[in-house]
């Protein structure tokens, strides 16, 4: 995904790092990247970008008009048009729609600027009038920043191989960490799979000087957000209702076009509400899987509709399993290993959107923000899998996740989830076109906090707004069976029908256990499959590992040299992909896993690509 990356102090160029090393190449995962480097003393910087064509921070570096601030920004920010009128105001030479205007909202704010910034977004900042050099990154962390300090200065980038191309010696596993992602789906704190490499903290600003450095502050807690007043039913909706529309049109301003990502759910919908065509042009787009029209898909078309907008289908086809391999291996590349491999299949539907609209919009966060819904937590694990030691860090890692989870429900979504558990997709979806989501914006996550317990629990906000906006809107059931004006009888049986529909389908594939599996495979040929799968979901890789990509998974997995990991009990392993291949057994999460842990040490660790 786009970033930053480079070197602070260290002594001379040429002796702590060689101008070619700075080069992108591991970052630049597109034809489309715009790459740069510079090169700087008093402070000594040495700093690289990468970023996507005509997208926000495509304008780097950014100077003051007596260039004697520079400014390298990676990201998007969502500052109301008047704040960059004010900067004008004061004789400031401003452009909206691209990121030119921070470095004077710098010079007007010192580093207080960062406490205006509303976006994901990392960025390095060296003043000369100083010697300082400021880097930072969102509050929420996901614009990630990766650093490793020695004696020959202190190393940070937006992803992790950067790091590893440039030092070598840091391609180590930190175990305990990949442990937790075999538990959790991802590394918990700010550590990484890396043993020497950690991440800068959400909402971090550290200063670097000619005396001392870093000095690591914090510009944002969530204590600010906490210590709010909690609003009435009546009081929050209102307020909720009238921040959405404020906050909507900050996400639908564009150098290039947008699209939005369409789906059968509430806060795809609440979007679409303030985008009714002729006056916002907004195209659709859903994903769709090889089976059937999904009921994603079905609800989408109508929604777009009705809302005037123009809606296509990007369909995951039989060229997804011929580049499986490929894709995979990008996917965990492109990651740094925070995302397993089923990410190739949002690689591959990502890659075909940004050919529609290089801008993504989508209702993702919606439900974790709005009603608080925790999307992971410790899974069930096959301890025998692992070599004992490893399964004792696994076992751990529950301790450790119980931890984290204390405090304040919300600030666990919004600064612990977010940045840990999905920053792995994001990263992916992030390396094909720019992501927006109106569901961080800081204007909303702050109000979120002052909910009402009571509007936690239900859809009874989105509903309403959704009605009051629209009732040709509120009428077109979601994919739970939701609408805003449920008929009796007729909603409840069709709201039993689509959950019914929805779990069955998790228990054919994801969910199947054990002693269904032996069932379904003896009548294998009957193709049950075609009764479940495409209902919900667009992907299926239970039956895929099985068919379609058995051979890929044997290859890979059946190797001796992954194998012999030396965490891994090779016979289990062996048995787990022979069963699940056979149809007796599914093994489908912990062959992501094995996969993933495999490529990780290929693309990774024993890689010569850098």
């Amino acid at each position: 995904m786009p970033g930053i990356f480079g070197i602070i102090g260290g002594g001379r160029h040429e002796k702590s790092c060689d101008p070619a090393e700075l080069k992108a190449s591991c970052m630049k995962h597109g034809p489309d990247y715009l790459t740069g480097v510079a090169l700087f003393e008093n402070p000594r910087l040495k700093v690289g970008w990468t970023s996507h064509k005509s997208s926000f921070s495509a304008c780097m570096p950014v100077w003051n008009e007596t260039r004697d601030v520079c400014l390298i920004f990676s990201g998007e920010e969502f500052t109301e048009p008047c704040e960059i009128d004010l900067l004008r105001a004061k004789g400031h030479e401003c452009k909206s729609g691209d990121a030119r205007y921070l470095v004077h909202l710098y010079e007007e704010k010192g580093t207080r600027f960062l406490e205006k910034l509303n976006g994901w977004f990392s960025g390095i900042l060296a003043d000369f009038r100083n010697g300082r050099i400021l880097l930072f990154n969102d509050r929420y962390g996901l614009g990630r920043i990766y650093y490793h300090q020695n004696k020959d200065g202190f190393y940070f980038s937006s992803e992790a191989k950067w790091l590893l191309a440039i030092l070598p010696e840091l391609r180590r596993l930190d175990y305990a960490c990949l442990a937790q992602t075999f538990s959790c789906g991802c590394v918990l704190g700010n550590r990484t799979l890396f043993s020497s490499i950690a991440l800068l903290p959400p909402g971090s600003c550290w200063i670097f000087d000619c005396l001392e450095g870093p000095r690591k502050l914090a510009y944002f807690t969530a204590s600010t957000w906490e210590d709010q007043e909690i609003l009435s039913p009546e009081e929050y909706y209102t307020t909720f209702r009238d921040a959405f529309s404020r906050i909507l049109p900050r996400y639908l301003r564009a150098k290039s076009p947008v699209a939005m990502s369409l789906t059968g759910g509430l806060d795809g919908r609440m979007i679409m509400t303030r985008v009714e065509a002729p006056s916002v042009k907004l195209p659709c787009y859903t994903f769709c899987g090889p089976y059937r029209d999904c009921l994603d898909l079905k609800i989408a078309r109508r929604v777009a509709r009705v809302c005037g907008q123009s809606h296509e289908t990007i369909s995951v086809g039989p060229s997804f399993f011929a580049r499986f391999p490929e894709l995979a291996g990008k996917c965990v590349f492109i990651s740094d290993g925070t995302m397993d491999v089923s990410g190739a299949v949002e690689l591959y539907v990502n890659s075909l959107a940004a050919r529609l609209a290089p801008v993504r919009l989508t209702g993702n966060y919606g439900s974790e923000i709005l009603r608080r819904h925790v999307a992971f937590k410790p899974g069930s694990t096959c301890p025998e899998l692992f070599e004992p030691q490893f399964a004792a860090l696994v076992s751990k890692s529950f301790g450790t996740y119980q931890a984290e989870r204390g405090g304040h429900n919300l600030t666990f979504i919004a600064f612990k989830q977010t940045p840990w558990h999905h920053y792995g997709r994001l990263s992916v979806e992030q390396s094909c076109l720019t992501m927006r989501s109106p569901y961080l914006d800081n204007d909303l996550v702050a109000l979120a906090y002052r909910a009402p317990l009571r509007l936690l629990d239900g859809p009874d906000v989105p509903l309403r707004l959704i009605g009051e906006a629209s009732k040709r809107l509120g009428k077109i059931p979601t994919d739970r069976g939701l609408c805003s004006a449920p008929l009796p009888l007729v909603s409840d049986l069709l709201r039993f029908y689509r959950e019914f529909t929805y779990k069955a389908e998790y228990a054919y594939d994801y969910g199947m256990p054990q002693w269904l599996a032996k069932i379904d495979n003896l009548f294998s040929h009957l193709h049950l499959e075609n009764l479940f799968l495409g209902r919900q979901k667009f992907y299926h890789f239970r039956l895929w590992y099985r068919k379609e990509l058995s051979t890929y998974v044997k290859d890979i997995l059946l190797d001796p040299v992954s194998l012999g990991r030396p965490y891994l009990n090779g016979n289990r392993v062996r048995k787990i992909v022979t069963d699940h291949i056979r149809g007796v057994a599914n093994y489908t999460t912990q062959i992501h896993q094995l996969i993933t842990a495999e490529l990780i040490h290929r693309s990774l660790l024993e890689t010569t690509q850098y």
